[in-house]
């Protein structure tokens, strides 16, 4: 199951962000993939806004990973642009982030994959001369449960 939606500004994403908190499954990991400039961070930033995080949220480019309670749980932001061999990822702590994470976004996830969760969700963004597009791919039950009931939700520049 997948779904596709345009963003032609910052409040689009915000909106597609807050639909996705909405609907939020009890578990989920995220892989956002993407060239430099598509909107991964900025998509990730505003899923945690809308989840409740308040105060700074730092892109994790050169700490690797963020970390962020949530009402219920705790979300994990990681950035893996820098990573050069999955090895590197050994000294942050991964297996102990799993048992406690309720949420994983994961930028550049293919540096890191044999490391990593298997994600629910892939979301692809591109840029586009008006704005990004998004392309939302379930790899899971409850990630397709999720994309079913973001179809219930509305949400500008939607398509399934």
């Amino acid at each position: 199951m997948s779904a596709s939606f345009f963003l032609p500004d910052a409040r689009s994403t915000e909106a597609l962000a807050e639909a996705l908190a909405r609907s939020l499954p009890p578990q989920a990991v995220i892989f956002l993939h993407g060239p430099l400039g598509a909107g991964k961070s900025t998509l990730a930033r505003a899923l945690l806004r809308a989840l409740g995080v308040t105060g700074p949220i730092k892109s994790p480019t050169y700490a690797l990973v963020e970390r962020y309670r949530l009402q219920e749980g705790e979300a994990v932001h990681l950035d893996l642009y820098r990573i050069a061999d999955t090895s590197e990822l050994e000294f942050l702590g991964l297996d102990e982030l799993a048992a406690q994470a309720r949420l994983w976004l994961v930028e550049w996830p293919e540096k890191g994959e044999t490391a990593l969760p298997k994600p629910d969700l892939r979301i692809d963004l591109r840029v586009l001369e008006a704005g990004r597009q998004a392309e939302l791919r379930a790899n899971s039950q409850s990630a397709r449960d999720w994309l079913n009931n973001l179809s219930k939700i509305a949400v500008p520049g939607g398509s399934s």
